[in-house]
């Protein structure tokens, strides 16, 4: 069976909205390994109607670079939306309708890699709640941000996660995996 795998980039205070804004300056080269690694681990993504929307505006519009836009624009991307009638001109893009979470159980029977998910921390939640997500990848930046999207909010109902591995980046970036589980 396949694995979901999320990998986002977070603040100290659980921000994982509009990372552009922050984490550029926190990029280092054992950061880019640990995307890569994660990217070659899957080859299938996952992406909330937000996340989709971005992607679709951004890369698309990148040339071939035989690394991240090739692997992003090349993918096969299931998007999961309760609000989009159709996806856009994306290539290898397929909207997740009808009882999503019975498509992404059936994603996860079909034969291939891990299906990795970039954003959209609602869609992280709701997989968590229905015991569908199998890892997630945090690269924890020693930055508070102060406003924004959080992975957790306040009303987030108690999940228990199990950590798996983690690793301090020289950069003072903190590269934590979870699983579910534990108390």
């Amino acid at each position: 069976m396949r694995k979901i795998v999320s990998g986002l980039f977070l603040s100290l205070d659980g921000v994982y909205e509009a990372p552009h804004q922050w984490h550029f300056p926190y990029w280092s080269d054992e950061m880019g390994e640990v995307v890569q690694t994660q990217m070659d681990a899957s080859d299938a993504m996952l992406l909330g109607r937000v996340g989709y929307q971005e992607f679709a505006q951004y890369w698309p519009q990148q040339p071939s670079d035989g690394d991240i836009a090739d692997h992003m624009n090349e993918t096969p991307k299931y998007v999961v939306s309760t609000r989009l009638a159709a996806v856009g001109e994306w290539r290898n893009s397929t909207l997740v309708t009808g009882d999503i979470m019975a498509e992404i159980r059936a994603l996860k029977t079909q034969p291939g890699k891990d299906i990795g998910m970039t954003g959209s921390g609602v869609l992280v939640r709701s997989l968590l709640r229905e015991g569908l997500l199998d890892e997630l990848h945090l690269l924890v930046h020693p930055i508070v941000v102060g406003t924004g999207k959080r992975l957790f909010p306040d009303e987030t109902p108690r999940q228990g996660l199990r950590l798996v591995a983690s690793r301090p980046l020289p950069n003072g970036v903190l590269y934590l995996t979870y699983a579910p589980g534990g108390a």
